[in-house]
């Protein structure tokens, strides 16, 4: 349990994640631990105590990076994530960015999902959440999708280019010069678009749900 209340990210932690920026090594970690820990790391583990009876518990991704396949071998990431069950949030130098959705899936999610986006009830209402983020001001990204229509499906079908999608998540991100973004205000931004992004996630949830391929690997 967190000892303190959420009163927003200070400016030094985005001098922190400016300074990593440039100089992307241990020693400039190791040297400024103290800050990452203090204006970065505790600022979320608050946020999410508070966020947690709402949206589930939360969990703060490591700040190494993976390196092993990468041709870019810098250490550590340039943003703080954490992910909770209906969400997720990032704190970086360019500011607050919110997410919902399902950001990757699996063989048997991806069906399931093409299924319901071909079905016109359901698919209709993938529609309609869209449409409905769109005018709250909330994106929609796909980080991956294919170049041509699934195979089973006309090539004609009205919601194509939702087939071709491998992921979708609802994004809002604001800048680190928000006048609010170094507030306790931000949370209940936060929470807003954790809210309006629901039915996306609700709708995923009742027509992919969980992959059965994760838990038998």
């Amino acid at each position: 349990m967190t000892a303190f209340s959420f009163i927003g990210w200070p400016e030094a932690a985005v001098e922190f994640y400016r300074g990593l920026e440039a100089d992307n090594s241990k020693t400039y970690w190791t040297d400024r631990k103290s800050v990452y820990e203090d204006s970065v790391r505790a600022p979320m583990e608050a946020l999410l105590y508070e966020l947690a009876d709402e949206f589930g518990a939360g969990k703060i991704f490591r700040p190494n990076r993976d390196i092993r396949f990468s041709a870019d071998k810098s250490p550590y990431k340039t943003a703080i994530g954490a992910l909770m069950e209906h969400g997720y949030v990032q704190f970086s130098s360019q500011g607050i960015g919110v997410g919902a959705g399902y950001h990757k899936m699996a063989s048997d999610q991806l069906n399931r999902y093409r299924s319901a986006v071909a079905e016109d009830e359901a698919g209709s209402a993938l529609e309609n959440v869209l449409t409905g983020l769109a005018g709250a001001g909330i994106e929609v990204r796909t980080r991956d999708s294919l170049s041509g229509i699934p195979r089973g499906y006309p090539k004609d079908h009205p919601r194509a280019e939702l087939l071709r999608k491998k992921d979708i998540a609802a994004w809002k991100q604001w800048s680190a010069g928000t006048s609010w973004a170094h507030t306790a205000e931000a949370k209940e931004h936060i929470i807003g678009v954790l809210r309006t992004s629901r039915p996306l996630v609700d709708w995923l949830d009742a027509h992919v749900g969980a992959s059965i391929l994760e838990r038998r690997r």
